[in-house]
């Protein structure tokens, strides 16, 4: 991994999707498919009329004859299967699971438009899709499927294991629950606005509906060292860095992929939304992992809190880690990989 030198500066692509031949954007990633290794393998299925683009991977000497467990990965908002729901998804296939990591709709690789339409129903049923898809998938135990979920995909995939108890386990890295910080802002520091950027949401949503231009939150020219310097929030200064200039993955074929933008028209279904609502129906063992010098740490401690109804559950501290870093700084990846692994060996 290239490190990021002279403050926000450095190497403007650390991990360069253009040199991968399945154009992943993390370090260690698979350059090619060798016997008796993890392999990767695209795939692309269909969920609510769309095309949904996907990578699977399956373990050292994977026999389709045999049968494996396997674990959903959902990667975090703005992101694509190639950034750290990939990195996951390989580490874990590493562990003997064939893992599945897919761009949801309206995103990435996946078809829809508008593109960057951001809906929590689309993103829960992204997780549902996924698991319908894998297991089915050659080798796979429909038995013993778990489900992991990253940043935004952590709050998703809350929402997907209170109901969908083909997940027989569910873990969060970094949990962000979108609906709370789209409504109340980041640390809730924007509640005394909510009611104008709802009129703003519900004016993009007329908008479209008359055919004009779809507004977008975010995106654009890509941000200044000043800029990021000025932003509040840690977690948005090296999100920035982490999708724009170390492990971007700016195009793919027709689609645009990572980039952060999302329809103002989203904010009407994300400000009704919250991870956390009914969260008491989660019964599976649940893992949840989070930096411990995270400022989203708040948003895994409130929703570990109320989910009372999980049979056996931890919240991990990854010490010194900040939210971002848990996506690609070695140590920390270890760390969650060795809580990672012993809650699925346990679980699955």
């Amino acid at each position: 991994m290239a490190a990021i030198v002279g403050g926000f500066g450095g190497p403007a692509l650390a991990e360069d999707y253009r040199q991968n031949p399945f154009t992943l954007a993390y370090g260690g990633a698979i350059a090619k498919n060798e016997p008796g290794k993890v392999n990767i393998h695209p795939v692309k299925y269909r969920l609510g009329g769309l095309d949904i683009a996907a990578n699977v991977y399956t373990p050292a000497n994977y026999d389709p004859k045999k049968k494996y467990p396997a674990i959903v990965v959902a990667h975090p908002n703005g992101g694509v299967k190639e950034q750290v729901a990939g990195l996951y998804a390989q580490r874990l296939a590493e562990q003997g699971y064939i893992t599945i990591a897919m761009d949801a709709a309206y995103q990435g690789g996946s078809g829809g438009q508008p593109r960057n339409v951001d809906k929590p129903a689309y993103r829960t049923e992204d997780i549902h899709g996924a698991a319908d898809f894998i297991t089915r998938y050659a080798g796979v135990d429909a038995e013993r499927l778990g489900l992991l979920g990253i940043c935004g995909g952590g709050g998703y995939s809350l929402a997907a294991a209170k109901t969908d108890k083909r997940f027989k386990s569910v873990a969060t890295l970094s949990m962000f629950n979108s609906g709370r910080v789209r409504r109340n802002g980041f640390e809730d520091s924007q509640l005394n606005t909510i009611q104008d950027r709802l009129r703003q949401a519900s004016e993009a949503r007329a908008q479209e509906a008359a055919g004009g231009k779809v507004p977008y939150v975010g995106g654009g020219a890509a941000a200044t060292d000043a800029q990021i310097a000025a932003m509040p929030f840690e977690m948005y200064r090296e999100g920035t860095v982490y999708y724009e200039r170390t492990h971007g993955h700016p195009d793919s074929g027709a689609y645009p992929n990572s980039g952060g933008a999302y329809t103002v028209s989203s904010l009407l279904d994300l400000m009704r939304w919250d991870a956390t609502d009914q969260i008491d129906l989660i019964d599976q063992p649940l893992l949840m992992i989070a930096g411990g010098k995270a400022d989203s740490l708040y948003m895994s401690e409130d929703a570990f809190a109320k989910a009372t109804g999980a049979k056996d559950k931890e919240l991990f501290k990854i010490d010194g880690a900040t939210h971002i870093e848990t996506y690609w700084v070695p140590k920390y990846v270890d760390a969650a990989m060795g809580r990672l692994t012993a809650f699925y060996a346990k679980n699955l």
